[in-house]
């Protein structure tokens, strides 16, 4: 027969072990009670490989999903965890970047491209580094620059050749608005030379893990690596296969961040608290520039608008395998993430704005 001592101690085993399982269902669960609402939300992707999803509101999570294959080579399923390329959504970050050491009284906004690139055509004196971030540079996207029999991959230093090579802005600086990876690059390159140390290891030191980011890096090859990776994927004769790194995917203030749903949820609570940036800073970076009197309706690295009569503040991302959208609806601490590891027809933001209707502004 079995003694009481050991009988209690099977059952306080069991019951460690059944409060393991829940609490790990309870982490793979979203937090709603709508059991047909993840269904609904898939639908109102596009066709994918891969998907995550995270929405918040008023502060708190209350959909959180992984979808699909974040790499059907080896059939691994997309988790919360589970870090996308974020392409353009990497602006942000290098916007914040440069912030912090304005801070930091390293160098100024108004400060000019001769002054960080010696040798730069003259007119250099004329772009600050707030036309930069708002695109009113004029500099032309260095992928338009490319020789066309390129094959080797492009890095931020051959980006800044090509600008040296450049006679002439398309614009007076500052006269006009036009969406230009270039001046992302360079802002990468004079983050890197003011703080005195690698891109990739500033925006770690002062942005990844004061905010706890743990798993979210500006990927270096060689110098790094991406945990839980997401690949890029194309569908060929109707099945998902790699398609992972283009001619550009080396350059790094425009594009080069990978994240998940889970560390930019950190993230988006880290810009609704205010936790890295001045009062200054803060809303410098979300006030829309104006040209000639007239919103151009940019920040420094984010979009801004209405939608649903909420202000939104957003940005797009897509990339050779990746397309996704970030919004922010900071009135009312919510937020839509939409990460996909394949490209899709048309823009992402009809695709979050699906998924903010059926989660956010249903009742509305």
């Amino acid at each position: 027969m079995m003694s009481h001592t050991l009988l209690l101690t099977f059952v306080l085993i069991a019951a460690v072990l059944a409060a393991m399982s829940s609490a790990l269902q309870a982490d793979d669960t979203p937090p709603n009670d709508d059991s047909g609402l993840a269904d609904r939300i898939e639908s109102a992707l596009p066709d994918h490989a891969g998907a995550a999803v995270l929405v918040i509101d008023k502060g708190t999570i209350i959909f959180r999903q992984g979808y699909g294959l974040a790499d059907a080579e080896d059939q691994t399923p997309v988790a919360p965890q589970t870090n996308f390329r974020i392409a353009s959504v990497t602006k942000q970050f290098t916007a914040t970047a440069v912030m912090l050491l304005v801070d930091d009284g390293k160098f100024s906004l108004e400060d000019t491209l001769d002054e960080f690139f010696p040798g730069f055509p003259e007119y250099g004196k004329r772009i600050t580094v707030r036309h930069l971030l708002n695109h009113r540079s004029g500099l032309p996207d260095y992928e338009d620059l490319i020789p066309d029999k390129t094959t080797l991959q492009v890095h931020d230093l051959d980006v800044l050749k090509m600008i040296l090579d450049t006679d002439e802005p398309l614009f007076e600086p500052g006269s006009d608005y036009k969406y230009s990876n270039t001046g992302y690059t360079l802002l990468g390159l004079i983050v890197e030379q003011a703080a005195d140390q690698p891109f990739h290891t500033f925006l770690k030191d002062r942005i990844f893990e004061p905010v706890g980011m743990d798993k979210t890096v500006m990927f270096v090859r060689g110098l790094n690596q991406v945990p839980d990776r997401a690949f890029g994927h194309k569908k060929r004769f109707g099945k998902w296969t790699r398609d992972d790194q283009s001619l550009t995917s080396a350059v790094r203030g425009d594009g080069g961040i990978y994240s998940s749903i889970d560390d930019l949820a950190k993230w988006i609570a880290a810009l609704d608290s205010q936790q890295l940036l001045s009062d200054n800073a803060t809303h410098q970076m979300f006030t829309p520039t104006k040209t000639n009197d007239e919103s151009i309706g940019y920040g420094f690295g984010w979009r801004i608008d209405t939608f649903k009569d909420q202000r939104r503040i957003h940005h797009t991302g897509g990339t050779r395998g990746f397309s996704l959208c970030l919004q922010r609806f900071p009135d009312r601490n919510a937020a839509v993430v939409v990460l996909i590891n394949n490209n899709i027809e048309g823009n992402m933001t009809p695709v979050a704005e699906r998924v903010a209707d059926l989660v956010l502004f249903s009742g509305e």
